[in-house]
């Protein structure tokens, strides 16, 4: 892992460590099972290509460790996913993803249940996951899918979670970096893998990584591109590469009306 990604990982252990004192794991995870209602957020995705339109996961995200607030002044996420979901009328998002991280990210578990709130969109909790505590409470806030980070999770904690995650009713995001971890990924069931075109080593970003590592990937799993999709042109090239699955935040965030600036990107 790079630095910055051991510094969240340890400050998520510390995190959860405190949770535990507040919530014990018996509490949580039976509120979890008391919420049966999930969206079906494999389903939006593919129903959008299906439809022949890109599935796009829009993130609402405030600010990031690299690159500070991305969101300056008013920061309303209901608003921000009634935004996504509308999008010019005809091009909208199929799903939301929500950054709960606190510290790193300036996230917040109660923007989940806001955005989850204002509109029909599944939606992803993403955060670091490390303890099987973090996928209970996503479901007792009312995540639809959870995000897991190969680089964060050894074999035995992807599987793990992932079973947990399943049995609330939950998808599961599996993210890679790079040939290793996309072979250790689709070991797991889930049909989502997403590449985060972020080099944990240089932290540089090139949509060549998901193309590279489409191959790998079989006809029955959806793969999800992140990080560096920025222009029209971004899109075409995945897009004409076969990749049909998209989330993207920051250049959505710095827009006035993300929704807008959505359809554009993917008309």
């Amino acid at each position: 892992m790079s630095d910055i990604l051991n510094k969240i990982v340890a400050v998520k252990h510390e995190e959860v460590a405190a949770a535990k004192k507040r919530t014990s794991l018996e509490a949580i995870r039976f509120d979890a099972e008391s919420r049966v209602l999930t969206r079906d957020f494999v389903g939006a995705m593919r129903a959008k290509i299906g439809a022949g339109q890109a599935a796009v996961i829009a993130e609402i995200k405030k600010a990031s460790p690299s690159k500070g607030v991305i969101r300056e002044g008013e920061f309303i996420p209901a608003d921000l996913a009634q935004s996504y979901a509308e999008g010019d009328g005809g091009i909208s998002a199929a799903c939301l993803s929500v950054l709960t991280d606190r510290q790193f990210f300036q996230g917040s578990v109660d923007y989940l249940k806001q955005a989850r709130a204002s509109c029909e969109l599944p939606v992803l909790r993403k955060d670091f996951m490390v303890d099987a505590w973090q996928i209970y409470e996503s479901r007792a806030i009312g995540a639809d899918c959870v995000l897991l980070i190969a680089a964060c999770l050894d074999d035995a904690q992807m599987k793990d979670f992932e079973a947990i995650a399943m049995g609330l009713g939950m998808a599961v995001l599996v993210e890679v970096h790079d040939a290793a971890e996309m072979e250790r990924a689709l070991k797991l069931k889930t049909p989502l893998v997403g590449v985060n075109n972020r080099n944990l080593r240089n932290f540089e970003v090139s949509i060549q990584t998901t193309i590279d590592l489409k191959a790998a990937v079989p006809p029955d799993r959806l793969l999800v591109t992140e990080s560096g999709i920025a222009t029209r042109v971004d899109v075409k090239t995945l897009r004409d590469a076969g990749v049909d699955a998209f989330l993207v935040g920051e250049s959505f965030m710095r827009a006035p009306e993300p929704g807008e600036a959505l359809a554009k990107l993917f008309a």
